[in-house]
C-alpha cells in the first residue's frame, strides 16, 4: 500500500492519475449525486490535496494563521480579482435592462435591416446587449423582442432566436465582465484588454457562422411557431414610471436613445483598451500612462460606467437614488453563487497546481507533442460536455491549465489566445445536463428534439470555430 501511495504522488504516471480520479469524483458529485458544484469544488479539492500528500497546515493553515493556505489563497486571489468587476458588471446591465434600451436597440436595428434582415438584426442585438448583461438574463430581456420579430415576419421562431442567443453565447463566452473570461484573467495572468481584443477576434467569426449562416439555414427547416401565451411583452410602469407590475423597479419615463446606450457600453471597453495600448506604447514614466492604467482598471472602468448610467439613465430623467438602489441590489441577488463557484474552482486549480500536477502534465503534453493551446481546448470540451456547465468547465481547466503557462515565456497575446481556446471548449455541445438547454426549450417554445438539432449545433459550430481561429492565430504568433 505504502509503495502505491508513493507512486501517485511522486511520479508523473501517479500524479496524472490521481488528477484523473479527482476529476471523476468531480463530474460524479455534480452529475450523479446532484451536488452543487461550489460544494464539490471545495470537496474534490480537499481530498485532492490530502490525498496528495500536501500538509494540512498548507491546506488549510493553522488556528492562529490561516491567510497564506492553500484554501484563502485559492478563494481570495481569484475573488479579489472578479468580484468587483462581475458585481458593477451586473449592476450595468440591469440599469440598460430597466431603461428600455434592448427595446431601442431593437427598434433601430429592425429598421436598418428590414424584414428580410430581422435575422441578423436580432443576431446583432445579441451580440451588443450581451456585452454588459449575463446570459440567462439576455435571454429574459430579450425573448420578447424575438417574439414581435417572428410574429411581424410569420416566419418560424428559431430563424429569429437562433442568431440572437448566438450573440449572447458569444460574448457571455469570450467578454469581461463575464465571470468565464474574467475568472480566466485572474487564473492565467493576463489583461483584460487582451482578452476583449482576442474575444472579439476569435469570437466574431463563431458568431457570424453559428448565429448567422447556421441559424439562418436551420431556421427555414425547423418550424416552431410563437404560441398565444408568449405574448410580445412591453416594459411596464405605473404612473410614477417607477415599478413594473411586479413591483420591480423600472426606468421608462422616456426611452434613451440608441447614440446614448452604445456610448454607455463602450465607455468600459474603450478605458480598458486605452489602459492596454497605452502599457505597449507610451513610456513607463509618463504621467499619461499613470492616467490610463489608473482609469483603465476594469473595476475603476465599470465603476466610472455605472456612475454615468446612473445619472444619465436614472436622475436625469427623474428616478430617484432610491429606485437606483432597488434595481442593483436585485441585480445582485444571483451573483453570489457564480462568485462561490469561481472562487471554488480556483482553489481547486491552486491544489492541483500544489501538488505538481500541472508540471507532470507538461511533461506528459511536452512528450506527446501536444500544443497547450488544443490541451486546453480538449480538457474544457470534456468538462463542459460531461457537466454542463460552462463556468466550471473554464475555472476548472484554467486552474489545471495555468501551470502550464505561467513562467514558459508567452506573450500576454498568446496567453489570451490560450484562454479562448479554453472559453470556446466552455460552450461545445449544450446539452440535457446545461441549464440553459432547458431556459432555451422553454422561451422559444421547442422540444428537446428540436433543442438539440438547433441550440446544440449552433454551440458546436460557435466552440469549433472559435477555437480553430484561435489556434491558428497562435501558431503564427
Amino acid at each position: 500500500m505504502g509503495a502505491t501511495v508513493d507512486w501517485l504522488r511522486t511520479t508523473t504516471p501517479g500524479l496524472l492519475v490521481l488528477c484523473g480520479l479527482a476529476i471523476a469524483v468531480l463530474l460524479f458529485a455534480i452529475i450523479k449525486i446532484k451536488l452543487e458544484p461550489f460544494v464539490a469544488l471545495l470537496l474534490t479539492g480537499l481530498l485532492l490535496a490530502l490525498a496528495a500528500g500536501l500538509p494540512v497546515e498548507q491546506i488549510v493553515g493553522t488556528p492562529l494563521k490561516a491567510g497564506e493556505s492553500l484554501l484563502e489563497t485559492g478563494f481570495g486571489a481569484i475573488l479579489g480579482h472578479i468580484a468587483v468587476i462581475i458585481g458593477l458588471g451586473t449592476v450595468l446591465g440591469a440599469i440598460l435592462e430597466r431603461s428600455g434600451g434592448a427595446d431601442v436597440l431593437t427598434d433601430r436595428l429592425l429598421r436598418m435591416f428590414g424584414e428580410k434582415g430581422a435575422p441578423v438584426a436580432m443576431g446583432l442585438l445579441g451580440l451588443i446587449f450581451g456585452i454588459p448583461v449575463f446570459f440567462d438574463i439576455g435571454i429574459f430581456v430579450l425573448a420578447p423582442l424575438v417574439y414581435v420579430a417572428a410574429k411581424r415576419g410569420g416566419r418560424s421562431l428559431v430563424l429569429y432566436a437562433m442568431p440572437m442567443l448566438a450573440g449572447l453565447s458569444m460574448t457571455h463566452a469570450f467578454l469581461p465582465p463575464h465571470p468565464g473570461p474574467v475568472a480566466l484573467g485572474g487564473l492565467l495572468g493576463v489583461s483584460l484588454g487582451w482578452l476583449i481584443i482576442m474575444g472579439f477576434v476569435c469570437g466574431i467569426p463563431g458568431f457570424v457562422a453559428a448565429g448567422i449562416v447556421w441559424g439562418t439555414w436551420i431556421g427555414k427547416r425547423v418550424q416552431v411557431a410563437v404560441p398565444t401565451e408568449f405574448v410580445p411583452l412591453e416594459p411596464e410602469a405605473d404612473p410614477d414610471g417607477a415599478e413594473g407590475a411586479g413591483g420591480t423597479a423600472v426606468l421608462t419615463k422616456s426611452p434613451p436613445s440608441v447614440a446614448l446606450i452604445g456610448a454607455i457600453i463602450a465607455i468600459p471597453l474603450v478605458l480598458i483598451l486605452g489602459a492596454t495600448f497605452g502599457y505597449q506604447l507610451l513610456d513607463q514614466d509618463s504621467a499619461l500612462l499613470q492616467v490610463l492604467t489608473f482609469f483603465g482598471t476594469p473595476a475603476v472602468a465599470l465603476l466610472i460606467t455605472v456612475l454615468v448610467a446612473f445619472y444619465v439613465l436614472g436622475i436625469r430623467r427623474g428616478s430617484t437614488v432610491q429606485e437606483l438602489s432597488t434595481i442593483t441590489a436585485e441585480s445582485l441577488k444571483p451573483v453570489g453563487m457564480v462568485l462561490l463557484v469561481v472562487g471554488a474552482g480556483a482553489f481547486f486549480g491552486k491544489v492541483i497546481s500544489a501538488t505538481g500536477i500541472g508540471t507532470a502534465l507538461a511533461d506528459t503534453m511536452s512528450a506527446a507533442g501536444l500544443p497547450v493551446i488544443v490541451l486546453a481546448y480538449l480538457i474544457s470540451c470534456g468538462l463542459r460536455i460531461a457537466q454542463g456547465s460552462a463556468t466550471v468547465a473554464i475555472v476548472t481547466t484554467g486552474g489545471i491549465v495555468a501551470p502550464l503557462v505561467t513562467g514558459q515565456g508567452y506573450s500576454q497575446m498568446s496567453i489570451a489566445l490560450i484562454a479562448m481556446a479554453i472559453a470556446a471548449g466552455s460552450i461545445i455541445l449544450s446539452h440535457v445536463n446545461d441549464g440553459g438547454f432547458w431556459i432555451i426549450a422553454k422561451y422559444f417554445n421547442m422540444t428537446v428534439k428540436q433543442t438539440l438539432q438547433t441550440w446544440t449545433v449552433l454551440e458546436t459550430i460557435l466552440s469549433v470555430v472559435s477555437f480553430a481561429v484561435a489556434a491558428l492565430l497562435f501558431a503564427i504568433v
